[in-house]
């Protein structure tokens, strides 16, 4: 057990390293975004509610994502928005909605995670928030987790 008290930069420093010993890094993450989010444009379901939302702000949605993802997978600190906000001023999001976008995120990594342990370090992390989103904005739990990683 470690037992050595370190500072937040320095547990940062050692996540940031973790992650990069299995392939993420700000170039995967930037990859993972763009094609998550073509996924997501191109999904006929949830697609729609994306679009309406983002309008011609893809530019500036796919830049915050990659913030936010960098923040969560790598603590890089870079993310300051409220998702929960975001996500209850959408119109027309479903509870279920979240296993469509669960599904796509996992299909993404199955397409495009360098290893086994990046679709599982990200699935674990996706599948945590969809929840929180989810409780959050319904106040019912359902999130459907794949065991498989």
């Amino acid at each position: 057990m470690d037992t050595n008290v370190r500072s937040a930069g320095e547990r940062r420093a050692q996540l940031q390293l973790d992650a990069a010993s299995i392939g993420i890094d700000e170039a995967f993450i930037s990859l993972m975004v763009d094609e998550f989010y073509t996924r997501v444009r191109e999904n006929p379901l949830i697609g729609p509610i994306f679009d309406d939302a983002i309008g011609d702000n893809w530019t500036a949605h796919l830049a915050k994502m990659k913030l936010f993802w960098a923040s969560v997978a790598l603590n890089a600190g870079l993310y300051s928005g409220k998702p929960m906000d975001a996500h209850r001023r959408l119109e027309g999001v479903q509870p279920w909605h979240f296993n469509i976008w669960l599904a796509l995120f996992r299909a993404t990594l199955d397409d495009i995670a360098p290893t086994p342990a990046v679709k599982l370090y990200f699935v674990e992390r996706a599948e945590r928030i969809a929840q929180s989103l989810q409780l959050g904005m319904f106040g019912v739990p359902g999130i459907a987790r794949k065991k498989d990683g």
